[in-house]
């Protein structure tokens, strides 16, 4: 058995062209699709880079594993106290841990641990590979690397290849010579100069005066990437910076795809396509970052080529990304470690069967602090730090009417209101219930405890004075009533 996980960072689905995109970004993810299954309501729970890849290497929700912000102390993996072995059960109990249990070599391509100082990723690996540059590498930096591993390596039996990418990741820095092959093609059809100046009235991190994140600030290394949006082509900067991203990171992929095929290999191969998070490009006014916990930000693509499997199949059930361990412990007749809080799906790579969950909770306390619950039709969002964004305390979003959420259904519809928060509770008291060890706390009291999520403290007394550069002191009083913290 061999298998390839492509962990495609900042990947936002509907930029593909097999969930529907207009814009030829993905010919080679999109081949694959058509042989395999593609989940179109596929979700991580935890946003955004840490905690997410740490809920899916660990198969538990941030508020278990302790993992929710990119600092401070819920940006630490919980320790396992008295309880611990002589190893840590990662060993065994995280995903490339119990995989190489299983029997594979486990083999990872990624700067993930020594971006985020997350040094429990590297657990299970048989080998590491860092390729060095936190992150801020482009395709041609990895997909050599890659390939020499795979001469070497690629016709042995038993593997799991990790392989991280991050072109389609802030800032967007496809190489110039690279060109725009969208530079002709229209945006998508829901942007218009009005959207763009209702947004611009708007204050938090990424909106359209503050690309950067508290200012318009531009880093000439990477031209792909405006720091303001005033109009349409400014957009059209953005949007075609992210999806050349994505098209650069495609033809990459495109060549380890041929490299398989060379070594014949390819046929039997097992292929996981997936994402860390999406990114926000317009949704609540945020654009070019992944920074809330809602639709945009945390839905994530996933398709699944099992070559014994299910083809050319669409599945709309909720999933979490954290389901994938006991999927993949299942499809390899193993049994999921217990401590797992994921949902095998393996019925529907089999045999096409339904096999989701019926609500989704996804959390964000790394830019704001929020819980939001995904049932039916509808998202509902409750805000605890609003990260300088003067988000409401309840929004409600139909995504399936409004995908880029655009209309706040809360006022409308207290009973869905009343709903979500009732789901929102109760999924936090069983959360509670089965905490492991002896923790009590719940990790994003932690982080309102420090002072908020980590990409927002401290920077509230400096982003005044932009507001007020910019025309926007309306704002100042109330966000002064949010966060008297930040003016002691």
């Amino acid at each position: 058995m061999r298998v390839l996980y492509l962990d495609l960072d900042t990947l936002r689905p509907d930029h593909l062209g097999c969930y529907g995109y207009h814009r030829n970004t993905s010919p080679n993810i999109d081949e694959i699709a058509e042989e395999g299954i593609r989940f179109e309501n596929y979700y991580c729970s935890d946003a955004p880079c840490l905690p997410s890849r740490t809920a899916m290497m660990t198969g538990q929700f941030g508020i278990h594993n302790g993992v929710v912000n990119h600092a401070g102390e819920a940006a630490e993996l919980r320790g396992e106290g008295f309880n611990r072995d002589f190893r840590s059960r990662l060993s065994k109990e995280s995903l490339p841990g119990f995989l190489r249990e299983s029997g594979l070599n486990t083999v990872s391509f990624s700067p993930f641990a020594e971006r985020h100082g997350s040094w429990s990723f590297y657990a299970g690996f048989n080998e590491i590979h860092n390729t060095g540059k936190y992150g801020m590498e482009s395709a041609e930096d990895i997909t050599p690397q890659v390939m020499d591993w795979l001469e070497r390596n690629g016709e042995e039996d038993n593997w799991f290849l990790h392989l991280n990418y991050w072109d389609a990741h802030t800032p967007y820095r496809a190489p110039e010579d690279f060109g725009n092959p969208f530079k002709d093609s229209p945006l998508p059809e829901w942007y218009n100069q009005k959207l763009i100046d209702k947004h611009r009235e708007l204050v938090g991190p990424h909106k359209p005066r503050e690309i950067s994140m508290y200012d318009n600030k531009v880093d000439p290394k990477y031209p792909r990437h405006p720091g303001e949006i005033e109009n349409m082509d400014d957009l059209r900067q953005l949007i075609d910076g992210y999806d050349c991203g994505i098209k650069y990171l495609d033809e990459h992929l495109g060549k380890i795809f041929s490299a398989l095929k060379d070594k014949k290999i390819f046929e039997d191969l097992i292929i996981i396509i997936s994402a860390d998070h999406g990114e926000n490009m317009g949704e609540l006014g945020i654009y070019g970052e992944h920074g809330t916990a809602d639709h945009a930000t945390c839905r994530i693509p996933m398709i699944i080529r099992w070559p014994e499997g299910s083809k050319g199949i669409v599945d709309k059930n909720f999933h979490y990304q954290l389901d994938l361990a006991p999927t993949l412990a299942e499809l390899l007749d193993e049994e999921a470690p217990e401590i797992w809080d994921g949902k095998s799906y393996a019925n529907t790579i089999l045999n096409g069967e339904d096999s989701g969950r019926d609500q989704l909770i996804i959390s964000q306390c790394a830019h704001v602090c929020q819980r939001s619950v995904r049932f039916g039709n509808w998202l509902y969002m409750r805000t605890y730090h609003d990260g300088y964004h003067l988000f409401p305390k309840e929004m409600l979003y139909n995504v399936k009417n409004d995908p880029y959420e655009q209309n706040n259904l809360a006022e409308k519809h207290p009973e869905l209101c009343k709903e979500g928060a009732y789901r929102l509770q109760n999924w936090h008291d069983e959360m509670m219930m089965t905490m492991p060890g002896n923790y009590k706390v719940d990790p994003m009291q932690t982080v309102l405890n420090e002072g908020g999520p980590y990409h927002a403290r401290g920077h509230l007394k400096e982003y005044i004075e932009y507001l007020k550069e910019t025309n926007r002191e309306d704002a100042i009083p109330e966000l002064k009533k949010r966060h008297p913290g930040e003016f002691e």
